[in-house]
């Protein structure tokens, strides 16, 4: 697709659910990326366990945070780097299928 084209948060991640996609992006330096990710299940890894918490107080301010969703950003395993990035959908300028 070419760089008139956006993409919808729903269709990047239609995508990289069932492979391995080349997402070119501006980054918020001005920089532009070019990353081979993915969210395909068999590929990355799975989730850590999360942490229990535990206090002997009613205090709220004791309660494990929960993590907001931020849905202008994406996480998606980096097959290049091996780990976890984020880039933000609306700076996305293309997305290519490179492994299905």
């Amino acid at each position: 697709m070419t760089d008139t084209t956006t993409y919808t948060r729903e269709q990047i991640s239609k995508m990289l659910q069932e492979n391995i996609c080349e997402v070119t992006f501006t980054k918020v330096n001005g920089e532009v990326r070019v990353m081979p990710c993915t969210l395909d299940s068999k590929i990355v890894p799975p989730a850590p366990e999360p942490k229990v918490h535990v206090t002997n107080t009613d205090n709220p301010i004791d309660f494990p945070k929960v993590k907001k969703v931020n849905l202008d950003s994406m996480s998606v395993w980096c097959m290049d780097k091996q780990s976890w990035r984020a880039f933000r959908v609306a700076n996305v300028t293309d997305v290519k299928i490179i492994e299905k």
